[in-house]
């Protein structure tokens, strides 16, 4: 397949970039087919020089731009943005099959966190006195507190 992507060139920390059309089995630094423009982001604003008619040739030949070489095409006007199309993901079919028997009603929001969510639900623990209660040796106690 042939991309449409830059090549760095340029110092250690100085970056320029060449806008090639390349093999995809090539390496970003390597051979490319043919120069189509640069762009050099140091000074302000950045320089870009790029051949409109040149880059919609080679697309129309089946070439296609990295994600940063679309996106100074993009920038320079040369291509349309397209914008990102997002699938939702598909609704879990007891949501599905609640939010029809009750359409306009608001959806309620489980309380449990996450965490407590792994955890088993257990009956709460009823509270008990912090000191225990002598009991008698002769069993009075237990006569008095008996009905």
């Amino acid at each position: 397949m042939v991309k449409i992507r830059l090549k760095r060139m340029g110092a250690k920390k100085r970056p320029f970039y060449r806008l090639v059309v390349a093999d995809s089995r090539s390496p970003r630094d390597g051979r490319f087919i043919e120069l189509l423009g640069f762009y050099d982001p140091l000074p302000n604003p950045a320089k870009v020089q790029i051949d409109a008619d040149k880059v919609r040739e080679w697309i129309g030949k089946g070439a296609r731009p990295s994600d940063a070489a679309r996106a100074l095409l993009v920038e320079q006007g040369i291509l349309a943005k397209i914008p990102r199309t997002f699938k939702p993901a598909p609704e879990p079919k007891a949501a599905a099959a609640s939010a029809s028997e009750t359409p306009g009603a608001p959806e309620e929001v489980d309380a449990v966190p996450a965490e407590a969510a792994d955890r088993p639900v257990t009956a709460p623990v009823e509270e008990q006195d912090a000191e225990p209660t002598p009991q008698a040796e002769d069993g009075a106690a237990e006569a008095e507190s008996a009905p």
